[in-house]
């Protein structure tokens, strides 16, 4: 299955994502984009019946430490340099099309 990346796709995805680039920069990132899709038809073409999955590389295991806050005194500092807050949250502007403020 050839599946292909046109340049017009990547210059939506960025402007999905409020990205600006050049027309050689599309460029690049189109023709990078296409290897990587190029890479992964590839890969789907090897046969992997039989084979199990590998969900690690290790046989190393994550020991979590319990979840717990130990610097919750320092959030009035925090938000006094904040450039705006509200209702104890550090305000950001919008940054989808037609956000407005609540």
């Amino acid at each position: 299955m050839a599946t292909s990346i046109s340049k017009e796709e990547v210059a939506h995805v960025a402007d999905l994502a409020k990205l600006t680039f050049s027309e050689e920069e599309l460029s690049a990132f189109t023709s990078q984009l296409q290897d990587i899709v190029s890479l992964v038809d590839k890969m789907a073409e090897v046969d992997t019946t039989g084979v199990a999955p590998t969900y690690s590389v290790t046989q190393n295991v994550n020991h979590l430490r319990e979840d717990q806050a130990d610097n919750w005194h320092e959030k009035r500092a925090l938000l006094k340099q904040a450039p705006d807050e509200t209702a104890d949250l550090i305000k950001v502007p919008a940054i989808l099309q037609g956000g407005e403020e609540a």
